[in-house]
C-alpha cells in the first residue's frame, strides 16, 4: 500500500477560534496540515525535529512544536497559531524592541512567549530565560528578544 492509499480520518478541532473538521492520514504532521491544508503559513519548518522552535503553536494554551505532533493528536484541541493573535502584548513588544531580523523564527518566539504569558503571567527573569532556550534565532543576538519579552512581564507604572 502506498502512502497515497492510506486511510484518511476526520479530525475536528478549534483553530484560531474557528471550529474545523478536516480529513487527514494517520501519519500527517500538524505543521504540514496547518501550512498545506489550512493555509496558515506563519508556523515555519526549521529543523523538523523540535530543536529550533520555528513551528511553535499553542495547543490548549501550551506551546507545542507542531513538527512533532501528528494532526490526529489535535483532535478535540484548541489550537492557536500566530495568525490567531491580534495585537497581543508580545507582538507589540517584539515590534517596539525590533526583536527580529529576517523574521523567520519570530512567529515561533512570539507563540512560545505568548504561552508563557498565558501560563505564568508573572514570570521572573530566570523563567523567561529558560523558556527562550527552546527557540533558536540564527540572524540576531537574543538581546532584543530578551528585552521584548521582559517588557511584557515588567509591571507598567
Amino acid at each position: 500500500m502506498s502512502y497515497r492509499d492510506m486511510a484518511v480520518y476526520p479530525v475536528e478541532f478549534e483553530i484560531n477560534g474557528d471550529k474545523r473538521t478536516i480529513r487527514v492520514r494517520a501519519a500527517d504532521v500538524l505543521l504540514y496540515t496547518l501550512r498545506d491544508k489550512l493555509g496558515l503559513t506563519g508556523s515555519k519548518l526549521g529543523c523538523g525535529n523540535g530543536d529550533c522552535g520555528a513551528c511553535t503553536i499553542l495547543v490548549n494554551r501550551q506551546p507545542m512544536k507542531s513538527c512533532l505532533m501528528l494532526t490526529v493528536e489535535a483532535s478535540g484541541k484548541q489550537i492557536t497559531t500566530i495568525e490567531g493573535l491580534t495585537d497581543s502584548p508580545v507582538q507589540l513588544a517584539f515590534v517596539q524592541n525590533q526583536a527580529f531580523q529576517c523574521g523567520y523564527c519570530t512567529p515561533g518566539f512570539i507563540m512560545n512567549c505568548e504561552g508563557l504569558l498565558r501560563l505564568q503571567p508573572h514570570a521572573d527573569e530566570e523563567t523567561i530565560r529558560v523558556w527562550l532556550e527552546s527557540n533558536i534565532c540564527r540572524c540576531t543576538s537574543y538581546e532584543e528578544i530578551q528585552h521584548a519579552v521582559k517588557d511584557v512581564f515588567t509591571p507598567k507604572t
